[in-house]
């Protein structure tokens, strides 16, 4: 007999009541029934999401076109894919992929002489002309002169990037790209070598005018921009040491005269006199004389010549008044003698033609020798100094020609370098040069600054492009030139063959080409971007000097 725990019934795990009903587990069918529920429940979704999956993986795979009926119904012919890729133009045209299309001219290398591959003045038939022009003696020997002036860009010689070519489906896909072209031509070209400067007066046709000797201002006749001659008086000055050597001059006169009349008296009487007393009287008179001489020479140190013989006969008073006024014209003489009873006065007078530029004294002004009183200049011909860079120094030679534009004017002055400095600045390495301004209309001014051009070449007929045209590649200076095909028909390619170049002067927007240009060839100047990136996407992984 089984126990049974107090408070909980036994129950035999064999049996069970009769009535109860056996127990079953529902777990498994509800998942079923879950599963199945929500499968039904999103059965739309997935259909609209699969039906959209279809459609854009269709559309993507046939560029999003809706098929022709021909397509639906298979009677479609297939369509042949005509398409470079890498050269985007259609692969029966494509030159590059099928050079027999447009085969390739003469590669003739590279050209020592020039710096450039295949070289139009040696070969002018690789130019993209319909005639073969021919190079004349003149054209090679500018180009000789352009290279021989001064160094040039080097192009690489192992480049071969002008063996390559650009290809476009049509013209109107090179006019939607903004590629413009322009004709290569002949214009004049001038070299120079810059600098600034100043025009200054020729110092050799310079005065500084003083009076020679101390005193004072007594008469100021000349004004700034007054025209004077060379002798003309400027100014009066009342100087007292002028006055004492007039007055030596008459005492060693009057005693030169008593010493000869004195040894002429005695030298009569050789034999009655004693002869020490004749060596005396001449020795005397020799004194006398050199006495005088150094007066007049101390009267002619001033300015004021006298011609002592012609007054050596006249009375003291008459010598007196002869000198009075030496060195002035009469007419003025006779103007001043009734304004001063003075001997001092001594005149300041110009020592050449030209013009009062400065002045620097008043009247009754206290004057000195070393002070200046006036300027005179003569403008007719001026100086013009000009800085050039030290490295430049080497092209310019004296008789170059020279222009120069003042600041402030639009006029051009031109003039030939006469002199080039032996030594350079030593704080701003610039060196000094020198040319000669004709200024017989009188426009220029002294200290005036400006900016000049020494003239090293000068070619009336040289080939000149846009700098725009001309693009650096690494290692090689290119331009594009339009095939000489290129309108031969609206099917003929179009192309545009790259050209390595040896440039020249640059002057603002427009370079000189040496060599690798002949005129009449056609260039690229706009939109060359779309071409360098064409070039670029075919030489990946080349580089600019890939065989």
């Amino acid at each position: 007999m089984s126990q049974s725990v107090i408070g909980r019934p036994s129950v035999n795990p064999d049996t069970s009541a009769p009535d109860s009903p056996a127990p079953t587990d529902q777990r498994p069918h509800g998942l079923v029934w879950k599963l199945g529920r929500w499968f039904l429940d999103g059965l739309p979704t997935i259909i609209v999401m699969s039906v959209l999956v279809a459609i854009g993986y269709y559309g993507h795979t046939h560029h999003w076109k809706i098929p022709t009926f021909a397509e639906f119904t298979g009677q479609a012919k297939p369509v042949v894919k005509d398409w470079c890729e890498e050269h985007g133009v259609p692969e029966s045209k494509c030159v590059i992929c099928n050079p027999d299309l447009m085969p390739a001219g003469p590669d003739y290398g590279w050209c020592t002489e020039h710096g450039v591959n295949n070289c139009p003045l040696h070969h002018p038939d690789v130019a993209e002309l319909k005639k073969t022009p021919v190079i004349s003696a003149a054209t090679m020997q500018q180009a000789d002169r352009a290279l021989a002036l001064r160094e040039r860009p080097d192009n690489n010689a192992a480049c071969k990037v002008y063996q390559k070519r650009i290809q476009f489906a049509s013209n109107e896909a090179v006019q939607q790209a903004g590629v413009d072209v322009e004709l290569v031509d002949r214009e004049p070209v001038t070299e120079w070598v810059s600098g600034t400067g100043e025009i200054r007066y020729d110092p050799t046709r310079l005065a500084n005018l003083s009076a020679r000797v101390p005193g004072t201002a007594w008469r100021v006749l000349k004004n700034v921009g007054d025209r004077v001659q060379e002798g003309d008086i400027l100014a009066v000055v009342d100087a007292a040491e002028v006055g004492r050597l007039k007055s030596d001059l008459v005492k060693a006169i009057v005693a030169e005269n008593l010493a000869r009349k004195n040894f002429e008296r005695l030298n009569g009487l050789r034999g009655s006199v004693p002869g020490k007393d004749i060596l005396a009287a001449e020795a005397i008179l020799a004194k006398e004389e050199a006495e005088v001489l150094s007066v007049e020479q101390s009267l002619a140190n001033l300015g004021l010549s006298v011609d002592v013989a012609s007054i050596a006969n006249l009375n003291k008073q008459a010598m007196i008044d002869r000198l009075r006024f030496l060195g002035f014209p009469e007419k003025l003489a006779e103007q001043y003698r009734s304004q001063t009873a003075s001997a001092n006065l001594i005149p300041v007078r110009s020592s050449m033609n030209g013009v009062v530029t400065e002045r620097n004294v008043v009247s009754s002004e206290v004057v000195t020798p070393e002070r200046t009183l006036f300027e005179v200049a003569d403008p007719s011909w001026m100086w013009l100094i000009l800085n050039v860079p030290l490295e430049e120094a080497s092209l310019i030679q004296v008789g170059q020609q020279v222009r120069f534009q003042p600041n402030g004017s639009r006029k051009e002055i031109t003039g030939n370098l006469s002199w080039i400095s032996t030594a350079a600045d030593k704080q701003t390495r610039m060196v000094k040069v020198r040319a000669e301004i004709d200024n017989a209309d009188g426009q220029l001014r002294d200290e005036t600054f400006g900016a000049g051009r020494i003239i090293l070449r000068q070619e009336k007929q040289a080939v000149v492009i846009p700098r725009s045209a001309v693009h650096w590649e690494g290692c090689c200076q290119v331009v594009f030139v339009r095939n000489k095909h290129y309108f031969d028909s609206p099917e003929s390619p179009k192309v545009f063959q790259l050209r390595n170049v040896r440039t020249g002067f640059v002057n603002g927007d427009r370079v000189e080409i040496i060599a690798g240009l002949l005129p009449g060839e056609v260039v690229v100047t706009q939109g060359s971007d779309v071409l360098r990136a064409q070039l670029l996407k075919n030489s990946l992984g080349e580089g600019c000097c890939a065989e």
